[in-house]
């Protein structure tokens, strides 16, 4: 008896399936169904998982670069079609994953994105300025690094006053529901600088209602809506202090404060792998493509290599 005629699509639908099964976060399965619906499914589904060549899954790939889907979800969209297809394998209808070493080739250093980030100027106007309800949150964010998503999570059980530390272990998904950490390497801890520390310290005395004990919560306790603090507070702390584009809009958004963090952490001297692990990213890989280019000193580079022709030449 040979092995069942599965296509694309039914390995995607039953990739989908068991990823609810596996209970993963609301937001994350709406990301792998737009990746299955919008993009694999319209291209390749008719195809046959056991027929499927590495070459048509790097002509699909290729396709969606010419239809100028960003190289960002291009990548994402592979990783889906590789689980898919390892689906397909493990349920026998498929000999081979033909998307295992098909890979979006990274671009060049110099078309690379840059992270928009916050003078010290503009981060000193936002600590200075930022509405009461909110500093607390915005001064965490940019002495720690840690995402919107962890601190609209946090809990006053992360926060260990005694250690000076905040502990990652969770963080509020797009729909407001408390999950575990983007990755293995979301879970952290990070120390707190004295600002953090005070700051929270004064917070934690108006005593929040909140029955998740969360540290941000809203007017009514629960966990806040992201686009409720970008559009009601940051955006317009931005426009009123003059942190605005050349349109007069607002010039960040509020990921901007993990920019700023990162920035002053790689000012300090720390090394990569030390911010790697502050961040919570995944590989060192992640941290050095957006952050790479603020490690880069000139006048440094020309002092190692005078030391270096001076060591040599005094042996």
């Amino acid at each position: 008896m040979g092995k069942p005629k599965k296509t694309v699509s039914d390995a995607c639908n039953s990739w989908l399936k068991t990823c609810l099964r596996n209970e993963l976060e609301r937001s994350t399965l709406k990301a792998y169904r737009s990746h299955a619906k919008i993009h694999i499914e319209p291209r390749i589904g008719h195809l046959l998982v056991n027929d499927l060549s590495r070459g048509e899954v790097r002509e699909f790939m290729d396709e969606l670069l010419d239809e100028d889907v960003s190289r960002a979800l291009v990548k994402k969209i592979m990783v889906s079609l590789r689980a898919i297809l390892s689906e397909a394998v493990e349920r026998e209808w498929a000999t081979h994953n033909a998307a295992a070493e098909v890979k979006v080739k990274r671009s060049s250093r110099r078309d690379a994105k840059r992270a928009d980030i916050p003078t010290k100027e503009e981060i000193r106007k936002i600590i200075n300025n930022a509405p009461k309800t909110h500093r607390a949150m915005f001064i965490t964010a940019i002495f720690t690094g840690m995402r919107i998503s962890e601190l609209r999570g946090l809990t006053w059980e992360a926060v260990d006053f005694d250690r000076k530390v905040i502990r990652v272990f969770q963080r509020a998904d797009e729909y407001c529901e408390i999950g575990l950490p983007k990755s293995r390497a979301g879970a952290r801890e990070i120390p707190m600088a004295p600002m953090v520390l005070n700051t929270l310290g004064d917070w934690k005395v108006q005593k929040l209602r909140s029955d998740q004990n969360l540290v941000f919560p809203n007017t009514v306790g629960k966990v806040q809506n992201y686009s409720n603090i970008y559009n009601r507070v940051f955006k317009p702390m931005l426009v009123e202090n003059e942190i605005v584009d050349q349109e007069g809009n607002a010039r960040f958004g509020i990921h901007a404060l993990r920019h700023a963090a990162a920035s002053l952490f790689i000012e300090q001297g720390w090394t990569p792998k030390k911010i790697q692990t502050l961040l919570g990213h995944a590989s060192i890989t992640m941290t050095m493509d957006v952050y790479g280019h603020l490690f880069e000193n000139a006048e440094e580079d020309v002092s190692m290599f005078e030391k270096l022709e001076r060591d040599l030449l005094a042996a």
